[in-house]
């Protein structure tokens, strides 16, 4: 029996915030798919970095991520659970996110959890909703 942590007891899997993809799907995003997109990421339509600090180290860190907006509402689906991002950002009640070239300070964070119907949240965010935790942010002006 292998002692590396599967879905159901991986730390990600919180309750309310499944997560969708596997472990082993992580690990690889991590160590070569982000890398790959990373230079591109912040001109890359779709794709937003959010910056964040740690919760114990107070380094700053900057995680790639699906933002959709929807006036002042900022939703990102959770399918790799509640991340160490998710549970920083939650931490400090506030962090920044630059999508293309704009910058937006975020604030009021908080997760919804799997099967939340909002139809406050952009309509990709309510799809997203049925199956996976989502993580919202209000847009401060």
């Amino acid at each position: 029996m292998s002692d590396r942590p599967g879905r159901n007891n991986h730390p990600n899997n919180a309750p309310g915030v499944p997560m969708i993809f596997p472990a082993w799907f992580e690990r690889l995003q991590i160590k070569y798919i982000n890398p790959l997109i990373r230079p591109l990421s912040k001109r890359m339509p779709g794709l937003g970095v959010i910056t964040h600090r740690g919760r114990t180290s107070g380094k700053q860190y900057e995680t790639i991520v699906t933002p959709y907006r929807k006036g002042q509402v900022l939703a990102i689906g959770l399918a790799h659970g509640k991340t160490n991002w998710v549970k920083n950002v939650l931490a400090a009640g506030e962090a920044d996110i630059q999508i293309g070239r704009r910058r937006l300070h975020l604030v009021n964070p908080r997760v919804l959890p799997a099967g939340t119907a909002d139809p406050s949240l952009p309509r990709v965010a309510q799809v997203l909703a049925k199956r996976s935790g989502v993580f919202v942010a209000d847009v401060a002006p």
